[in-house]
């Protein structure tokens, strides 16, 4: 996917290029270091299309990109404080190289940032884009809260976990398509359509990561297989066991979660998932939002080719690790 290459170095050239201070030093190199780590750019890159979809030129839609970049790499900061994440991209993360004050605040400064460089977009668009990046904004914070709320639950529903994973992931890319085609001057059902495909998108990516995290071949995932189970986290994989076991699996399952041979636990709970079919009723949800999303694309009537964001969907959708 040549598009794709050309979207992602187009946007690592712009970032390298924005200007944040030298002091104080413990404030600002942490994100020089953060922003250097790389990433997929999936997210600006959806905003990039979408605004070429509707005929905004790449240029008018910069800002906007970097400023969803900017507030993904925030989230991703203070994500792993509060998971304790001693590595992101393979890399140290921010709290573990220098410590979590100053991820927390430096953090801080990356959202700061991601407002201001919207705030340098067309006048005649900026209220739409406000009102659309601040209540993604807050949607992300209430699905991150959602998913620490289930830590402590055992009765998390299949509904639920959905909901909390279009808030904490799903939405963002809705939010970074939809901002594209504000810039383009799409019409409102053109807007929610391509929110909505981004939002499916989303939810049936988050899906498949619950099943790579346990099915993927370690080789291509880059760890071991198993870390949702590892920590008692709740996937759909885990709720739909749940409801699909007997008596007896629920116990075994139950008393896996203290086991403390770690081979052992990740090896049965992937046996007993795989005897109640988990990962294939789980495929089919996955199957289920990518059609919805798909179908919400098809919804969009314009003269562009939509070729790119079905290649991009289809590279999400397909992925081994």
């Amino acid at each position: 996917m040549t598009f794709l290459q050309r979207h992602t170095d187009l946007l690592e050239k712009e970032i390298k290029q924005i200007e944040l201070p030298l002091s104080p030093n413990n404030l600002y190199d942490p994100l020089r270091y953060f922003l250097m780590l790389g990433g997929k750019r999936i997210r600006p890159v959806l905003t990039l299309i979408s605004g070429d979809l509707f005929g905004a030129d790449s240029s008018h839609c910069k800002n906007a990109a970097l400023a969803i970049e900017l507030f993904h790499n925030f989230t991703l900061i203070h994500d792993d404080i509060m998971d304790n994440a001693p590595l992101r991209r393979s890399q140290q993360t921010v709290h573990e190289k220098w410590n979590t004050n100053i991820a927390i605040l430096s953090g801080d400064v990356l959202f700061v940032k991601a407002y201001e460089l919207l705030s340098l977009c067309s006048e005649k668009h900026i209220k739409d884009l406000l009102c659309i990046f601040s209540k993604t904004a807050r949607e992300v914070c209430e699905g991150q809260q959602m998913d620490m709320d289930f830590e402590t639950r055992f009765d998390v529903s299949e509904t639920e976990y959905i909901e909390m994973i279009r808030l904490k992931t799903s939405v963002l890319l809705g939010c970074a398509l939809e901002m594209g085609a504000v810039i383009g001057n799409a019409t409102m059902d053109e807007r929610n359509h391509i929110y909505n495909f981004g939002v499916h998108l989303g939810i049936a990516f988050q899906i498949q990561d619950d099943i790579l995290d346990l099915f993927g071949n370690p080789e291509k995932v880059g760890k071991q297989p198993g870390g949702d189970v590892i920590s008692n986290k709740k996937t759909l994989l885990s709720i739909l066991a749940k409801q699909l076991a007997s008596e007896k699996e629920l116990r075994l399952l139950s008393n896996l979660e203290n086991e403390l041979d770690l081979k052992k636990k990740v090896e049965e709970v992937q046996a007993i998932y795989t005897q109640l079919n988990v990962r294939n009723v789980c495929k089919q949800k996955m199957d289920d939002h990518f059609t919805i999303a798909i179908n919400s694309l098809s919804k969009i009537n314009t003269h562009k080719s939509k070729e790119e964001l079905i290649q991009l969907a289809e590279f999400l959708f397909n992925r081994d690790h």
